[in-house]
C-alpha cells in the first residue's frame, strides 16, 4: 500500500498539489488520508515532494516551521495562495488530467400556491 501511494507523490509535478485525500483515491485506497501522512513519514519516503501533498481545501496542515517550509516550497514553485489556502482551483494535481466534476445545479420546481 505505501509504495503505491509514494508512487502518486512522486507523480505530482512541479507547481501543482494533491491532497492527502485524492492522493489515496488515485492510489486506489479511497479514504485512506491517514495512510499517505504514515507513508510520508516513512523511511522509504526520502527525496519525495511531501511538500505538494496538502490537506483538504488547500490547507497545510504541519505545525510550525514543517508548515512554513512547506508553504515556502510551494510558493517557490509558483503555487498561488489565497489567505492560509493554496487556490486549488489553478493548482490542483489530477491525474491523466482529468476534470472534477462540478455540480449540477439543482432544477428548482415553482410551487404555485
Amino acid at each position: 500500500m505505501f509504495q503505491k501511494l509514494l508512487a502518486i507523490v512522486r507523480k505530482i509535478p512541479r507547481g501543482k498539489v494533491c491532497s492527502y485525500g485524492g492522493v489515496a483515491r488515485l492510489a486506489g485506497y479511497p479514504g485512506a488520508s491517514r495512510q499517505v501522512v504514515w507513508a510520508l513519514h516513512s523511511g522509504s519516503a526520502n527525496g519525495l515532494p511531501w511538500h505538494r501533498v496538502v490537506g483538504a481545501g488547500g490547507r497545510i496542515l504541519l505545525p510550525g516551521e514543517s508548515g512554513l517550509e512547506q508553504r515556502f516550497r510551494l510558493q517557490a514553485e509558483g503555487v498561488e495562495f489565497r489567505g492560509n489556502r493554496v487556490d486549488m482551483a489553478k493548482h490542483e494535481w489530477r491525474s491523466s488530467g482529468r476534470k472534477r466534476k462540478g455540480a449540477k445545479p439543482k432544477s428548482r420546481s415553482r410551487r404555485t400556491s
